[in-house]
């Protein structure tokens, strides 16, 4: 696995037929990003928004859209029953029939709609829209995987003989010890996916084995335990410090009989500091390509891309979408 994971990925979604909402349709990055995946054949690409602009947008970068569909929420059939749909989820949270329709005329909205009933397969935002309008569309759209309590984010390091997966690095802060266990479970299954590696996952922390004491830690151990007990399927152990992790020398003296120690694939980081801090000292020191953030733990992939990302970068995460939507 090297620097084609992308390349390997893209070939993969191409084979798939995906189809994909770009809810920042009159964006022009969305737009060029959709003819370059509908050119290629990676996804369907779906742009949702209103028509007029986006075809005014469009038309005002030089791009056809023809053969490339667009949904216009406030013209479309399915509005009414996407309103339906939404007031029955939110009632409870006591938003009202009107409240529910004018909600869906959003584009994040009704596309993740598209998504929930199954007239789309994944989502990709974020190029106009904020991350936490993107997360709260797919939150309350889409929902949590089943038994995962919370939505995080992984990054794929992608060095020239190797790929390691690191998470949470772009949404948690502070997860409790449950939390991170799930952490863990979403971001093992994410690497096996998109890698067709197994995955082989540490937890990590300041402590290898209890060589250290603290409530820190203590959370490390609780995440460990949880994930073992969810998943006894996933290879993992913890906690380990990082090089124990992922140096096989380090890892036989400080965790001897440790299924995963030295060999580690999906790297787990107690908190955003340590994972931020972590894929930013990789990224820059150490010369990986970082691939991500890539949102994870919903019940289908809705993505948030960042505002200053580029067309390729939309085309990417399209085709890491498709291939997490897969499943398997």
């Amino acid at each position: 696995m090297s620097m084609n994971l992308i390349e390997s990925i893209t070939t993969r979604a191409t084979r798939l037929g995906k189809r994909i909402v770009l809810p920042d349709a009159t964006d022009e990055r969305a737009i060029r990003a959709a003819h370059i995946l509908r050119d290629g054949g990676i996804v369907v690409p779906v742009l949702v928004g209103d028509a007029t602009a986006v075809a005014a947008a469009a038309a005002t970068v030089g791009v056809s859209l023809e053969g490339i569909e667009t949904v216009d929420p406030s013209h479309s059939p399915l509005l009414k029953e996407f309103a339906r749909e939404f007031h029955e989820l939110r009632k409870a949270k006591g938003i009202t029939a009107e409240q529910a329709e004018s909600q869906m005329r959003h584009p994040l909205f009704f596309g993740a709609m598209m998504v929930r009933t199954g007239r789309a397969d994944g989502s990709v935002a974020g190029s106009l829209s904020t991350t936490g309008d993107v997360l709260r569309a797919a939150i309350q759209v889409i929902g949590l995987a089943d038994g995962i309590s919370i939505v995080s984010s992984f990054f794929l390091m992608v060095f020239p003989d190797r790929v390691l997966t690191f998470a949470d690095c772009a949404v948690v802060p502070d997860p409790d010890a449950g939390q991170l266990a799930d952490i863990a479970i979403s971001t093992a299954d994410n690497h096996r996916r998109l890698t067709g590696e197994e995955p082989r996952v540490a937890m990590l922390s300041f402590s290898t084995k209890g060589s250290a004491a603290h409530p820190h830690v203590e959370k490390v151990q609780q995440a460990a335990a949880r994930m073992k007990a969810k998943r006894p399927d996933i290879a993992m152990d913890g906690e380990l410090q990082l090089d124990a992790a992922i140096v096989p020398k380090v890892g036989a003296s400080k965790a001897p009989g440790s299924p995963i120690a030295g060999k580690a694939n999906v790297l787990i980081f107690p908190d955003l500091d340590a994972g931020n801090i972590g894929y930013k000292l990789t990224q820059r020191l150490a010369g990986a390509e970082a691939v991500g953030p890539v949102v994870q733990g919903l019940r289908k992939p809705a993505f948030d891309l960042s505002r200053g990302c580029s067309v390729s970068d939309i085309v990417s995460v399209a085709a890491i979408n498709a291939v997490m939507g897969a499943g398997g």
